[in-house]
């Protein structure tokens, strides 16, 4: 297995307590000046964000507007999403179901946002962030939750309208067995007297249909290059 090492200036800034702006305009400049474009400009952003514990918000903006950009629009299919880029997500991002920060929580939601189309397993694995927040108190979700109850809250009302803004049509959310069943975990594990009343219309709208979504043969590239792998586990 080769090993995987930052080029200059990544590797130098990858060995800093906190990310900057000045660091931000540095990469952009030198390390990525074309933006993210190969499997190995993913390895060596995933890197960075590993390496560094403290990071500014123009890092946390280029870290989801490139990686975003690269994954909908520069792998296949592109302009869209597959169920194959959804299990590199999950590998990529998640533990046991688990997204791993509110940072990369942002990303899932961002790549659905600019995706033509999104398949419904990321979108029932995006929701059950606000269950595993409520029930269980873990994940992305958690850390970027204004208030913590067992609760629906407005912000909570938002996030779920994220997610499912993009398939919400005529008063109807159309939504397969795995988002539904979400939904209903999380229905059963809030007093619906105490959730945000916005809450409601959500539950109403929400219709069941079964959906069938084929499944390809193909494997998203970048998943099988060493760099990415060693990346996402440093």
């Amino acid at each position: 297995m080769s090993e995987f090492r930052l080029a200059f200036p990544a590797c130098v800034v990858a060995g800093k307590h906190r990310l900057t702006a000045e660091d931000i305009v540095l990469l952009r400049k030198h390390a990525f000046p074309e933006g993210i474009r190969t499997s190995q400009d993913v390895g060596a952003m995933l890197a960075l964000n590993n390496s560094c514990p403290e990071k500014c918000a123009e890092w946390n903006a280029f870290f989801v507007e490139q990686l975003a950009g690269f994954i909908v629009n520069h792998t296949h299919p592109q302009g869209s999403l597959d169920d194959i880029n959804v299990v590199w997500i999950m590998r990529m991002f998640t533990t046991d179901g688990v997204v791993n920060s509110a940072l990369e929580l942002e990303l899932i939601l961002h790549i659905m946002e600019i995706s033509a189309d999104v398949p419904a397993e990321l979108r029932a694995l995006a929701l059950d962030q606000l269950r595993l927040a409520i029930t269980d108190g873990i994940g992305g979700y958690k850390q970027s939750r204004a208030v913590d109850r067992r609760s629906i809250t407005r912000q909570d009302v938002d996030f779920t309208m994220r997610i499912f803004r993009s398939i919400a049509a005529g008063g109807v959310i159309a939504v397969t067995p795995a988002e539904y069943g979400v939904f209903q975990q999380i229905e059963q594990a809030t007093l619906r007297a105490a959730n945000h009343p916005n809450w409601a219309g959500i539950m109403a709208a929400v219709e069941l249909r079964d959906r069938f979504e084929p499944r390809r043969s193909r494997w998203l590239r970048i998943v099988d290059e060493e760099p990415v792998a060693q990346a996402a586990v440093a």
